[in-house]
């Protein structure tokens, strides 16, 4: 018997991902830590609801079309999300004085109340994922990912 060779090719390690590559791979992740906390809303309050509240929250009243502009989806998707949170009382349409056929959207004190529930979940939340992590470590994530925020 005679031993059998077989030529292997040479293997080449997998080229890294560049820096800006790796950020997309990561950024890509975030979508899982989004869900986690989206799963931290009460059951009445979907993430879309959510998001208007927010919006509202940092922008002021508005209209419907700039809510839209804010939330960057589509007119009639943005009106289900208005319609939800208007028929929980978290917020009111009214009209609008410069032009009858628009409502201003404008959050009520539950609406606010509810907001700052959310925000006690998603802290909460965030605790528990990130007990092991040093007082740096979280100032150093949050001070790098407002930089990114405000380059786009």
């Amino acid at each position: 018997m005679t031993a059998r060779t077989t030529a292997t090719a040479p293997t080449t390690a997998p080229t890294p991902p560049t820096p800006h590559e790796e950020l997309a791979r990561q950024l890509t992740g975030i979508g899982a830590v989004k869900r986690e906390l989206a799963r931290s809303l009460p059951p009445d309050c979907p993430p879309g609801a959510a998001a208007v509240l927010t919006v509202l929250d940092r922008h002021g009243e508005m209209r419907l079309s700039r809510m839209a502009e804010f939330m960057a989806v589509d007119i009639s998707v943005t009106s289900r999300h208005v319609t939800h949170v208007a028929d929980r009382g978290w917020i009111e349409r009214e009209t609008d004085p410069g032009d009858g056929r628009c409502r201003i959207l404008r959050l009520t004190p539950s609406g606010r109340a509810l907001l700052t529930e959310l925000g006690a979940r998603h802290t909460a939340a965030l605790e528990r994922a990130l007990h092991g992590w040093s007082v740096q470590d979280i100032d150093a994530l949050n001070t790098l990912l407002a930089r990114l925020r405000s380059s786009f």
